[in-house]
């Protein structure tokens, strides 16, 4: 069966006989008289075909108006194939309108089978045109976006068990999901866990830190733009929604969005279209929206820094990502994973933990989370000398130390960081105040030191 085509010709007869013949031969047949009514009419992705006439004013047959709107199609959907419908004497401007984006031409009277023939390959050319931008779209995002290997969720914790049957419940359903936590608690681990056991489990799961993203590419960088939309503009790019179109959109930091980009998100969300910069076409999207924060978004929301709209919007389900101190055991689990990764990768396979060296482990308090653990282990790894790693090899800088730390300047700021951490339980906000700088430099900041 053909897909659904649109028909656009003054002349009522024309319609109805491509009507009759065509309406049990494709998905739908829509049929317009007046091509003003195309701008309405015509959307993104709905139509595989359109049938154009060359001429729609009575007297003239110069074939300017078919040029004019086939030029409209392809601005509209540069994907859909366009056939002209042309009288015997109009074959050299058909073959013009082709140098223009038609695909093909018919000619009046028209032969049933060629017809029907005709359009089934304009059909096909649609389908492969959407699939191949929809692959180069997925390459550009894949390109872009390191590929992480994801682990598993290492630990045997009641909180862990707790998590494990918490995702298994939330990734049957595509509701929205919030994931809180503390900066280095494997939220990103969660949200692709979810993915993993989902229904979406085959398309890709997309990833953008809100974060780090600077407020002059929030738009560009999620909804996407057109070519020339800004002065750096050299090609259309999609955004991460359209990009992530029948997959997972992680949205990482997004306690950091302000609140004037907070009502861009919501508009996008409420409605299920984008729109990229430069265009005023909207563009449906279909993603799971899984979001991540360091921040209790509640209290922003009651602070007036966070939209309570928005808040409910991600939030119809909410996961704790537990603190690495508050997982009985699994400091070990987690040191004895991490080290078989290490060691496996810098060639020391027999390298071991004392016993000691493992109780330093668990008496340290772990303000970076997992991440600190795996920073710290493989540091071990790469200094590490004999097979056994002892405790004066396990260097860790403890958050609540007064000791000298050295006077190396990175060190020094990296250890205030940490402080800051643990003492103001992971708040951005309050952070980079006593800090003295900004909420952007300080995540750049624990992101750099791996914190």
């Amino acid at each position: 069966m053909l897909g659904n085509i649109l028909i656009i010709d003054d002349d009522q007869g024309v319609l109805e006989s491509l009507d009759l013949l065509l309406r049990g031969e494709s998905k739908k047949v829509l049929t317009l008289a007046d091509p003003n009514r195309l701008h309405s009419t015509l959307k993104p992705g709905i139509y595989d075909v359109v049938l154009l006439d060359m001429n729609f004013s009575t007297g003239r047959n110069t074939g300017n108006e078919g040029l004019f709107w086939l030029s409209e199609i392809k601005k509209t959907d540069p994907h859909v194939s366009v056939i002209m419908i042309t009288a015997y004497g109009d074959v050299d401007l058909a073959v013009r309108t082709m140098k223009g984006g038609a695909v093909d031409f018919i000619q009046k009277p028209w032969n049933s089978e060629k017809l029907i023939s005709t359009l089934n390959a304009a059909c096909q050319l649609s389908a492969s045109r959407r699939k191949v931008e929809q692959l180069e779209t997925e390459k550009q995002v894949l390109q872009e976006d390191v590929t992480r290997n994801y682990e598993e969720i290492v630990g045997r914790s009641p909180r862990i068990i707790l998590l494990h049957e918490t995702i298994r419940k939330v990734a049957r359903t595509d509701t929205s999901v919030l994931i809180q936590g503390e900066n280095g608690t494997g939220k990103e681990l969660i949200a692709w866990e979810i993915h993993k056991q989902s229904k979406r489990r085959d398309q890709l799961f997309i990833t953008v830190d809100l974060g780090a993203l600077s407020e002059s590419l929030f738009e560009s960088e999620l909804f996407g733009h057109t070519k020339g939309a800004f002065t750096d503009a050299k090609e259309e790019r999609k955004g991460r929604f359209e990009a992530a179109h029948g997959g997972t959109l992680f949205m990482d930091e997004i306690g950091n969005l302000p609140l004037h980009l907070q009502s861009k998100l919501l508009s996008a969300l409420q409605s299920r279209l984008i729109i990229p910069l430069g265009s005023n076409t909207p563009v449906p999207i279909d993603v799971r929206i899984i979001s991540a924060t360091n921040q209790k978004l509640g209290q922003l929301v009651a602070r007036g820094l966070f939209r309570e709209d928005l808040y409910y919007r991600i939030n119809t389900i909410q996961i704790e990502s537990p603190a690495l101190r508050d997982r009985e055991h699994d400091i070990e689990i987690l040191a004895e994973h991490f080290l078989r990764k290490f060691s496996l990768k810098y060639g020391k396979p027999a390298l071991r933990i004392s016993q000691r060296a493992m109780e330093k482990l668990n008496r340290h308090q772990w303000p970076g989370n997992i991440r600190e653990l795996q920073h710290a282990i493989e540091n071990m790894v790469i200094m590490s000398e004999s097979d056994i790693i002892s405790p004066e090899d396990v260097n860790l800088v403890s958050p609540t130390s007064e000791e000298d730390q050295g006077l190396n300047l990175e060190m020094v700021e990296k250890n205030t960081i940490q402080k800051a951490l643990l003492k103001y339980k992971g708040n951005y906000s309050t952070i980079a105040a006593q800090l003295g700088i900004s909420r952007t430099t300080l995540y750049h900041k624990i992101k750099k030191y791996g914190l």
